[in-house]
């Protein structure tokens, strides 16, 4: 039985392969790579059923970690390269129609697990080899040493027979004696090794430590040490080694000779760096990786000065229905031209291009005239997506988003630059894509401003760091403090107090409106009640609480507004509810209905900001309102002497088509005695603004009231 194309199955299959390819090269194992491929088949079906299972069971992943200990990748790097496989294509190939938010959460868990019982079964491992090897080298050492003073024969069988290269050497380096395991790691004659001097055999790449230790073995101050050390043979070539240097002393203890000990390390060297290769690309494109890119841009930022760099960050237009509509697989061949692509226009010396996952790219350029190459660069780029790309038949068109960040080095961290240019990739594809981008510092800070201040918004609720001011709202006829308008305030810790205009907007983004706005109201309509039991002669003051779209289309609004009057006593005629016109403009009858609800009990729905939008007149007959807030643009006109005519004539018309609705008229922004008394004269009911008082805490309120109340 075949599996179906691009089924689980063969997905699954898809998955296990490159798994493999990228852990095959770290094992020890004897099997061939499409064996090695059928052994990790049904791993990889453990993880896709664990992805996928009801609950998270952290012992699928342990028991994967550690089987991947019992198929030899027990190097040092072989657990990176699995988990990075884990983490890239996981979730694309085995994840199904799960939510994509939830699999790449149990991933992650997943690959903690896997890390867990790898890290267990290698660590278990290790100690057994370590003990047998410890033995062994302590057994070795006390032979040779024993041998020395006292059997040659047996001192030969053991100095010949050894699998590693072991020489002697008089205590000023002189060698004395190499056994055939030596002889044939370095390739030469006994002739060529014996008689050397040990300080001749000095590399390039030794550390700096290699001959400090070998100087304090000589004297007698050290009886061992071990460094990994290069050599170089007769023929040019590089011999790698562990090495382990003792020193042996005679009857008396007195310093006597040199022993080395030698395991020839240069396959498992080269080993080491194809792997670190493995480890720092990416298994589908080729393309450095994440890991490499960071390495690189973190070098090029420490850069001396005088150094520059630029920056474009790549994100493919479209690409998530591509993949949707025509399967993983061919999403996987679509990023392997578009990075082969991507590759031909980074030729120059100082360019590289990278992918940092899934459809996102990078291209780097470094020198000192980068302000000029990263455009060119950029224009490369977009150039070079133009041209369709055949995939499985169908001719695709690609377009992609590029944000672009120059500067000079040593000026920001790689994460500070990344996040920039993340920004301004996002402001480009925000302008509807196809277009690069440059990075703006302010427009950076205000983006990563208003992204702190989101995720900060559900904390701060919880913690009470809201609170609200209130604005009187005063009668024009007589002066005396009608009610106010409640408006919500955030104290920040680092930013302080912040007006709704910088919060509100990203709590409707977010849905959190929903519970602040709640909040609002329930505090609005306590105070209140508060107010009411102060001045209960002179009559309620009515409290205005604004109400946000988002609120508008809550199934809970009604329910939510009867609860808190009936807990807190309070009459339904004291509230009232701004709505703006925009919010209702072309609203029909369900959104009207919860409006009709709360006008029925009594609450009064204000029309707010009118004559901002597009008011239509004869919509106001439709509309479940009693009162109209002009716009403050309409008291800014006034601000001048004398008044516009035209503008006095609009008003004018305004209020006496409201008063003809039985709808009273609120402005807002009063800020002159002669504004006020404008308004007056036009039959304006109530008004706002700095003109009687600042929002203020409620203590302010009960002073102007009491102050009416006392004449």
């Amino acid at each position: 039985m075949t599996a179906e194309p691009d089924g689980p199955e063969d997905r699954l299959r898809r998955f296990a392969t490159i798994w493999s390819r990228a852990v095959y090269p770290v094992t020890s194992t004897s099997l061939t790579r499409p064996e090695f491929e059928e052994l990790l088949l049904p791993l990889a079906r453990r993880l896709s059923k664990a992805l996928r299972a009801r609950s998270f069971d952290a012992a699928e992943g342990k028991a994967v970690g550690a089987a991947l200990v019992a198929a030899h990748c027990t190097d040092p790097d072989a657990l990176s390269p699995a988990l990075d496989c884990v983490d890239a294509y996981l979730v694309l190939y085995c994840g199904g129609n799960g939510s994509r938010e939830d699999l790449r959460t149990r991933s992650s868990r997943l690959q903690h697990a896997m890390a867990a019982g790898y890290a267990q079964a290698l660590r278990d491992r290790t100690l057994a080899e370590q003990e047998a090897i410890a033995r062994a080298a302590l057994q070795a050492q006390g032979v040779v040493a024993q041998a020395l003073h006292a059997s040659e024969a047996r001192f030969r069988a053991v100095f010949e027979g050894a699998a590693i290269g072991i020489s002697i050497a008089d205590l000023d380096g002189n060698v004395l004696e190499v056994n055939g395991a030596m002889l044939r790691m370095f390739g030469g004659s006994e002739q060529t090794l014996r008689g050397r001097n040990v300080r001749d055999w000095t590399h390039a790449e030794d550390a700096p430590q290699v001959w400090r230790l070998y100087e304090e073995l000589v004297r007698g101050d050290r009886e061992h040490y071990h460094v990994e050390k290069a050599y170089y043979r007769p023929d040019g070539t590089v011999l790698w080694t562990n090495l382990t240097v003792s020193l042996l002393r005679d009857a008396d203890g007195a310093p006597q000779y040199q022993l080395a000990l030698m395991e020839d390390t240069t396959e498992r060297r080269l080993l080491n760096l194809r792997l670190r290769y493995e480890a720092t690309h990416d298994a589908l494109t080729g393309l450095p990786n994440r890991t490499l890119f960071f390495e690189r841009l973190e070098k090029v930022l420490s850069s001396g000065p005088g150094q520059r760099f630029g920056l474009c960050y790549l994100d493919l237009d479209g690409f998530k229905t591509i993949n949707d509509s025509l399967g993983h697989a061919a999403g996987d061949r679509l990023l392997v031209e578009v990075a082969d692509r991507l590759q031909s226009c980074a030729t120059a010396p100082g360019e590289m291009v990278a992918r940092l996952g899934g459809d996102e790219f990078v291209a780097l350029t470094t020198g000192p005239d980068t302000q000029r190459e990263v455009d060119e660069l950029a224009a490369r780029i977009m150039n070079a997506l133009v041209a369709p790309i055949s995939v499985d038949g169908r001719e695709l068109t690609v377009r992609g988003s590029i944000g672009v960040v120059e500067g000079a080095a040593q000026e920001r961290s790689a994460a500070e630059v990344l996040r920039s240019a993340d920004i301004t990739m996002y402001r480009a594809k925000s302008a509807g894509g196809n277009r690069f981008e440059l990075a703006d510092p302010e427009a950076d800070a205000r983006a990563i401003t208003r992204h702190g201040l989101t995720t900060a918004l559900p904390a701060a609720l919880e913690r009470g760091e809201f609170f609200i001011e209130y604005q009187p709202l005063v009668h024009l006829g007589d002066g005396s403090v009608h009610g106010a308008e409640a408006l919500v305030r955030w104290l920040h810790p680092q930013h302080g107090v912040l007006g709704p205009d910088r919060f509100i907007p990203l709590a409707e983004h977010t849905g959190l409106i929903v519970p602040l706005g709640r909040w609002v109201l329930e505090q609005s309509v306590r105070q209140a009640g508060r107010w009411h039991e102060r001045h209960a002669d002179s009559g309620p003051l009515r409290i205005n609480v604004n109400l946000s779209p988002c609120q508008l289309t809550h199934p809970g609004l009604v329910q939510d507004t009867v609860e808190i009057l009936e807990r807190t006593g309070v009459a339904p005629e004291a509230l009232c509810l701004e709505v703006t016109e925009s919010a209702l403009i072309g609203a029909d009858d369900d959104l009207l209905k919860p409006l009709r609800r709360l006008a029925e009990m009594g609450v009064d729905i204000a029309l707010d900001d009118f004559g901002t939008g597009y008011s239509n007149l004869a919509n106001l007959r439709r509309l479940p309102v009693s009162i109209l807030k002009l716009d403050r643009s309409f008291t800014q006109s006034m601000q001048q002497f004398p008044a516009d005519p035209v503008d006095l004539k609009i008003v004018e018309g305004i209020v006496s088509l409201a008063h003809s609705l039985d709808l009273a008229v609120t402005v807002e922004g009063v800020e002159t005695g002669a504004q006020a008394e404008q308004l007056r004269i036009l039959g304006c009911d109530t008004a706002q603004g700095w003109y009687y008082a600042r929002p203020g805490p409620p203590e302010r309120l009960h002073e102007l009231a009491l102050m009416d109340a006392t004449g």
